[in-house]
């Protein structure tokens, strides 16, 4: 299958949940929610694991940990956002800024550090401070113009409508990600934000996986040096396939094996003998 119907196949399958309810869509991204909270964090935090990600949503500990607290808090908060973004499903809440500072409070509370406590930083709170860099090309917002550049790009995404989800929602999060609004959990936040706008727009959601992430900050790199959103929508399109794939393939062989069953049934006539045979035999 080539990546095109490979895409429209995924998005087939996602519509066909048809999905209205924070119950409904906690069913459907059971198991998502972990890979994407793992992968989300990993790509940050090198000492988190999938195996505590797991213990945390499935048991809400981990036994024997031996490692740095934050990572659990960050785990922790990863669970947390997850939950958040069901209650505003079933609300509907449009992203705003009220929002965006919600998700970043609930994926950083607990785990900023003492220099940025010192510096006045908050979770929940934009930075107040232009020490924080976004990479190798430093294009983040002067903070007093956070608040405006981040409005700007909601009412864009906004009139754009929904003319192409996967359009829009890559270009909020690589802007999100330029403006780099708070002293962390950029990332985080605008990971979880852009899956959000997909969900709200009948789209799955995506994991973007850590072993995936050169790429990533590539397609990231390339629109803030040239303006060129294309490579990550094609990137974030390829993250819709592998995040989606087991499912599609589990559907697909349901739906020829239930194909195959009514053959079978079609096929299997009986004859006039048969019947007269069987009743004989009683």
């Amino acid at each position: 299958m080539n990546s095109d119907k490979q895409y429209d196949r995924t998005m087939e399958l996602w519509r066909s949940y048809s999905i209205a309810t924070s119950l409904e869509l906690a069913a459907h991204l059971e198991n998502f929610a972990i890979l994407f909270s793992y992968n989300s964090g990993k790509i940050e935090n090198r000492e988190i694991t999938y195996h505590d990600t797991h213990e945390i949503f499935k048991n809400g500990r981990v036994c024997g940990y031996t490692g740095d607290l934050r990572t659990l808090y960050e785990i922790k908060n990863l669970k947390d956002a997850s939950e958040l973004m069901y209650r505003w499903f079933d609300e509907r809440k449009p992203i705003s800024l009220d929002s965006i500072r919600e998700m970043q409070f609930e994926l950083t509370k607990g785990t900023y550090d003492e220099r940025r406590w010192e510096l006045g930083e908050r979770p929940g709170k934009f930075k107040k401070n232009d020490l924080w860099g976004v990479g190798m090309h430093d294009v983040a917002a002067p903070v007093d113009e956070i608040e405006n550049d981040l409005q700007q790009d909601l009412d864009e995404v906004s009139e754009f409508g929904d003319k192409n989800p996967l359009v829009a929602a890559a270009f909020w999060h690589a802007r999100f990600e330029g403006v780099h609004a708070f002293a962390d959990g950029n990332g985080r936040t605008g990971r979880a934000m852009m899956n959000y706008y997909l969900l709200l727009h009948n789209h799955p959601p995506i994991v973007i996986f850590d072993e995936d992430r050169k790429d990533y900050y590539a397609a990231l790199d390339g629109f803030d040096m040239t303006g060129d959103l294309k490579p990550l929508i094609g990137f974030l399109r390829r993250e819709t396939c592998k995040t989606w794939e087991s499912a599609v393939q589990r559907e697909d062989r349901s739906h020829q094996m239930s194909l195959k069953e009514k053959r079978d049934t079609v096929s299997r006539r009986v004859s006039l003998d048969e019947i007269n045979h069987d009743f004989n035999a009683r």
